[in-house]
């Protein structure tokens, strides 16, 4: 275990332990980077595949799509690997699962073998998707957990930045995204790049500490007091009997401890299953996996769509940032409500505006002032998603579930919403071919269920330690 301890309490231990909470909760969420960066890495890179293996829209959406299957997967083993062998293994096999997916994808001789590459890079997202809040959630402070916890989604939103900085860069380079150069296509050099960030996750996840609730449920009470004198900043003894209190130490957690004879899953659960879905529902990853496809479908050329893949991920950026400054003093809840609404009137908008999309000589065109309200509509789509479902979500799944059953309950909940995605992904591109409009009226009538949802059923988690949820607002609905 590769850190350093502070014991005690002196003024310089104090200060420090916020910057090693940080850099451990920072290594963790880079798990989130190469996640961003693998989902969205396909949408330069769409286009190209179509057209090199001459396969038709159906294909292309299950091949883009599969990555998301994988994810599932990935997620829902994940809380078991997690609680079986650690939190730090799970990270160490999700970042080399990202390495053989980068190769993999970006070197195929069949869309069939990108297909299953692709799905093997889903398995890590998966995994990294489950991991990295659980354990920013288990290693934080009470009153800095938000905060740190929205550095999985900052890390995503920039993973998603990034690939697309990388796919214009490239295909800009090349001339074109299936234009060679240096010996493969530009696309295939968008896929090989994750490699870079894949072996630095895996080497950076032997510097942090393990846990301390996971250490805590294998009985090795000593490590799990020395981690938390590393991070907690009030009394280390007495957190570490609030642990030891909600901890079941002679019991593994499982999937079947979720389970409800009433109604099939303990309602806490059914709560995580839903947030999960409808932040899928609301149609997000068509604009992360798809826009270039989606503005040249309305008569945009590629290095202008690729421009403006880029510039909505200056808004999700922008949004997340904004997010991780107000989500511990304004709460959970305020903010997804806040998001929900914005969604909901911007996909109303975009719905709007497609319905007016023609084609004019042969050619997808969507005329002033259609084009850019369409545009203004999906950037804002982007930023209120930012500052409120995209990383709120995280933070909730990785502190609302108790500690006796939270990396399998999140497991789940995670997995719900890989296989909503999937959903969404691999009907886009038929559904859309139908019509545009009514595709994004269904997303419209999904983001406005959420703002009922919230109201009814997300309890406020804000400054609470875990513990502290297990006995009060999470208990009472379990």
């Amino acid at each position: 275990m590769s850190f350093h301890s502070t014991t005690g309490t002196s003024g310089a231990g104090s200060h420090a332990r916020p910057l090693r909470t940080a850099h451990f909760a920072s290594v963790a969420a880079l798990g989130g980077f190469l996640f961003g960066y693998d989902t969205a890495v396909i949408n330069g890179a769409v286009t190209s595949i179509r057209e090199t293996f001459g396969v038709g829209s159906v294909v292309t959406g299950l091949a883009v799509a599969m990555a998301l299957i994988g994810s599932a997967l990935g997620a829902w083993n994940a809380g078991t690997l997690a609680d079986r062998y650690g939190r730090l293994v799970t990270m160490r096999t999700a970042a080399v699962l990202f390495l053989l997916s980068a190769i993999g994808s970006a070197l195929p001789f069949t869309v069939w073998d990108f297909t299953f590459w692709r799905l093997v890079g889903g398995v890590a997202v998966g995994m990294a998707s489950v991991i990295a809040p659980a354990y920013i959630a288990e290693i934080a402070p009470a009153r800095r957990r938000g905060r740190l916890g929205t550095l999985q989604q900052l890390a995503i939103v920039l993973g998603i930045a990034i690939s697309q900085v990388i796919n214009w860069a490239i295909a800009g380079a090349a001339g074109g995204a299936a234009e060679p150069v240096l010996g493969l296509d530009a696309w295939q050099w968008m896929l090989a790049v994750e490699a870079v960030p894949a072996v630095l996750y895996g080497a950076l996840a032997f510097t942090i500490p393990e846990s301390p609730r996971y250490l805590v449920t294998r009985g090795r009470f000593d490590s799990a007091r020395q981690v938390l004198d590393t991070t907690e900043e009030g009394d280390v003894d007495e957190r570490l009997a609030e642990i030891r209190e909600s901890v079941v130490n002679d019991h593994r957690p499982r999937v079947r401890d979720l389970r409800s004879a009433r109604s099939g899953l303990l309602p806490i659960v059914w709560i995580g299953i839903v947030l999960s879905v409808l932040q899928q529902f609301g149609g997000i990853n068509v604009i992360f996996y798809y826009s270039s496809a989606l503005w040249q479908s309305v008569g945009i050329d590629e290095s202008s769509s690729l421009l403006l893949s880029l510039s909505t991920q200056i808004f999700n950026v922008l949004g997340t940032v904004i997010a991780l400054l107000l989500l511990d003093k304004v709460g959970r809840r305020p903010l997804l409500l806040t998001g929900s609404v914005g969604m909901t009137v911007m996909l109303g908008l975009a719905t709007f505006a497609f319905s007016h999309a023609s084609t004019v000589d042969g050619e997808p065109n969507l005329a002033n002032p259609y084009g850019p309200m369409a545009l203004v509509a999906a950037h804002v789509f982007v930023f209120f998603f930012a500052i409120s479902w995209g990383p709120v979500v995280w933070v909730l799944l990785g502190e609302m579930f108790p500690n006796r059953f939270r990396a399998p309950a999140l497991a789940v909940a995670a997995a719900a919403q890989w296989l909503a995605n999937f959903l969404v992904t691999a009907t886009f591109p038929p559904l859309s071919d139908i019509s545009l409009s009514m595709t994004y009226l269904g997303y419209t009538a999904f983001a406005a269920v959420s703002v009922w949802f919230v109201i009814k059923w997300i309890p406020e988690t804000k400054g609470r330690t875990l513990e502290d949820m297990d006995r009060t607002t999470v208990s009472s609905r379990v």
